[in-house]
């Protein structure tokens, strides 16, 4: 596969700056291919190099490492799957209980057998992992998936060495980052601007500070939106968990801050409420600091779920997007959400 002609012309359609950094990535990604998937049976049982499994692209926000993979997943013919991180571990945690009267290694072996019956490639954007009960079984999860041959692509803004640092009981996370570093072709894609937010379009649907000018444009907007839907009360049933979302307006969806990141949600519930919204407005979002800090870690992971589903946003906040604020455990990860919000909420609505 040579990518690099069919990557400069969908750079001129979609009108794209032409980048050299982002050439030699795609460069890279055919190799990758090449080997993994185009290399003939000979060559694999006599090549003297190590043919590496996993493409880990590590880079700032807002470089372009979602479109070049995203790109590199659409060109391939061979099965595929793209899905959210904290997507892929609530199916694999639901997997292993619904095998639970087999000891948890061999509902985790059935599961990655399972897994590549379906597909030859797994695609995970923005990879990172905050979860102690994943950070604790990836190094035997992934030994598996590698070992099954699957490959797997990875965007994220963390290099690998740095993966779950600080957190809880590391040091049983350190067999995971082995394995990714054995495994992965680590390639930093390094380029001096944010693309998402280099762009001069207004931000149409992030409103501040919250006072009668953004309340007004915001309800004005709201209105729009759910002319002629019928107002309900909608509750999720989340494994024996309720949540109600008293303002649904035939998948237009709004809520307070506090009613999403107040309250002791995750991803699995993030990941429900995304499926039942085509818009979501939020109201009242704070500034962040350290005594904030696990609502905005929430916000992070909501941030991240709708994002990949596409899911455009309309935000009133006390602070403008500039001036958004970070406790300090969270300011990487914060970068990918502030870069993501000027994206979600300046896009035109269909």
């Amino acid at each position: 596969m040579n990518l690099n002609n069919e990557f400069l012309k969908f750079c001129e359609d979609k009108e794209y700056e032409i980048n050299e950094n982002q050439i030699s990535i795609i460069k890279k990604l055919s190799k990758f291919y090449n080997l993994n998937f185009k290399q003939s049976l000979f060559k694999k049982i006599f090549t003297k190099k190590n043919i590496k499994l996993g493409f880990y692209l590590v880079g700032d926000v807002g470089v372009g490492k979602t479109m070049i993979l995203n790109f590199f997943f659409n060109s391939l013919k061979e099965k595929k799957i793209r899905l959210h991180f904290n997507e892929f571990m609530i199916k694999f945690h639901e997997y292993v209980h619904k095998n639970k009267k087999n000891r948890k290694n061999n509902g985790l072996d059935k599961f990655v057998k399972d897994l590549s019956k379906k597909t030859k490639l797994i695609y995970f954007d923005e990879f990172q992992v905050t979860n102690i009960v994943d950070a604790m079984i990836l190094g035997k999860l992934f030994e598996k998936i590698f070992e099954s041959k699957l490959r797997v692509i990875f965007s994220s803004n963390i290099k690998i060495k740095d993966l779950y640092k600080n957190g809880l009981q590391r040091d049983q996370f350190m067999p995971f980052i082995k394995i990714l570093e054995h495994n992965c072709s680590e390639i930093e894609l390094e380029i001096p601007e944010d693309y998402r937010t280099n762009k001069n379009i207004p931000l149409d649907r992030f409103l501040s500070p919250i006072d009668e000018s953004s309340n007004f444009k915001f309800n004005k907007f709201f209105r729009k939106m759910t002319k002629n839907r019928e107002k309900t009360t909608k509750i999720l049933d989340i494994k024996g968990r309720k949540i109600v979302i008293k303002n649904f307006y035939d998948r237009v969806t709004k809520f307070n801050f506090d009613e999403l990141f107040n309250n002791n949600l995750g991803s699995e519930d993030y990941i429900r409420i995304a499926k039942e919204s085509d818009l979501i407005f939020i109201e009242n979002l704070p500034n962040f600091n350290e005594d904030n800090s696990n609502q905005q870690q929430r916000f992070i992971t909501f941030i991240d779920i709708i994002y990949e589903k596409k899911i455009p946003l309309m935000i009133k906040s006390e602070v403008d997007l500039n001036s958004l604020c970070s406790s300090k455990s969270l300011t990487e990860p914060f970068k990918r959400t502030l870069s993501r919000l000027y994206e979600m909420t300046s896009q035109k609505l269909n």
